[in-house]
């Protein structure tokens, strides 16, 4: 019977993903005899609280047997470009620096204990959003990250 709870859990973690990302394209980096090949994956997602903002991200994803069924540790590389693609109007709490480190996207990597995450901040003095991405680990995390920033202009 516990197993049966656990092994439902695992499924529940595997189909419950953070990631609110539109996938863009992929290539292929690495063969694999058995399975998908290793590879990068781009994908986009909009700032849900500033509408008028989008990251693309890109990031590995690890092919084989084991990333085909969804098993697989992806490693921690990861690229982040943020632009303004229209209108921005900041909310007060972004302006005032209350969601300063807000996670902004979150992504499993791994079966249950690593995620690539992106938090965004505010710089008040040179008016710009600027976004981190960076992997993280119950136990570890990487040093390993990418920032982006966007100015937020006047939209034309």
């Amino acid at each position: 019977m516990h197993s049966l709870k656990f092994l439902s859990f695992l499924i529940a973690m595997m189909l419950f993903n953070f990631s609110w990302a539109e996938e863009i394209g992929s290539v292929s980096t690495k063969f694999k005899m058995l399975g998908a090949n290793d590879k990068i994956v781009i994908e986009a997602f909009d700032d849900p609280q500033i509408p008028g903002a989008t990251c693309y991200l890109s990031r590995a994803k690890t092919g084989g047997i084991s990333g085909t069924v969804g098993v697989a540790e992806d490693t921690s590389d990861a690229s982040i470009a943020c632009r303004q693609i229209g209108p921005i109007s900041l909310p007060e709490k972004v302006k005032n620096g209350d969601e300063d480190g807000k996670e902004v996207f979150k992504k499993n990597t791994s079966l249950l204990f690593k995620t690539l995450q992106v938090v965004r901040f505010y710089d008040p003095k040179r008016n710009v959003l600027v976004y981190l991405t960076y992997s993280d680990r119950i136990i570890e995390g990487s040093p390993k990250n990418s920032i982006s920033i966007i100015p937020v202009t006047p939209w034309h």
